[in-house]
């Protein structure tokens, strides 16, 4: 073979790889183009996104405070108003009539009421505070009578209490006659004079008086 043919392939083969080089480079290149106009496709999506987003989120953070601040003003001013109820007081001696009254049965018994005669409830609470003439000391109560609730009194209505006068064996010692009869309600140091039936009655020792009750039944029978 002659060295001009050596040549001439020798040349040939130089230009189809500097062909075949060009053709990967420009490929290289287009590729690196389109990804390049993919990214900043994606990059211009997502700052729109970002954008559309970032103004519905700002959206709602101002509506959230304004809704919310709606309901707990709403919240607040119904408690307020639900809290605004009037509060049972305790019944004042001023504003109660009361009276005592012979019972047949059980013998030596008598019944107190206690009218409420005020245009609010109220409450009578524990025991009536009995003081017979000039006694030193109130009428003992009977423990076992307590109720189970506060006796409540709506205008109009009565409260009861029992009041034991003597034993009805006769076991009871010093025992005396007495016309006058003081009521004292627990809380107040205003008494309230309260006529005896028939002017005067027989005690003794033995006299106690219950708790308030609702039912005068319950203020005898014990």
């Amino acid at each position: 073979m002659s060295t001009a043919t050596i040549n001439a392939r020798t040349v040939r083969t130089a230009i189809a790889s500097a062909t075949l080089i060009a053709a990967t480079l420009t490929l290289a290149a287009c590729n690196n183009d389109d990804a390049d106009a993919g990214k900043s496709s994606g990059s211009a999506g997502n700052s729109a996104a970002a954008s559309t987003g970032s103004g519905s989120q700002s959206g709602d953070e101002q509506d959230a405070p304004a809704g919310g601040g709606a309901q707990d003003a709403g919240g607040k001013s119904g408690g307020e108003a639900g809290g605004s109820g009037s509060k049972i007081t305790t019944c004042d001696p001023d504003k109660m009539s009361m009276s005592v009254s012979k019972v047949s049965r059980p013998v030596n018994h008598m019944l107190l009421k206690a009218t409420n005669n005020s245009g609010t409830t109220c409450s009578l609470v524990d025991w009536p505070s009995l003081r017979f003439d000039d006694a030193q000391a109130a009428t003992p109560v009977a423990e076992e009578t307590k109720p189970q609730a506060l006796v409540t009194l709506a205008p109009g209505k009565s409260g009861y209490a029992g009041i034991l006068t003597s034993s009805a064996d006769g076991s009871g010692s010093n025992g005396t006659k007495v016309t006058d009869l003081n009521v004292y309600l627990k809380g107040s140091d205003a008494a309230t004079s309260v006529a005896l039936p028939g002017g005067s009655v027989y005690i003794d020792d033995s006299a106690q008086v219950t708790f308030w009750q609702s039912d005068s039944s319950d203020a005898i029978d014990w």
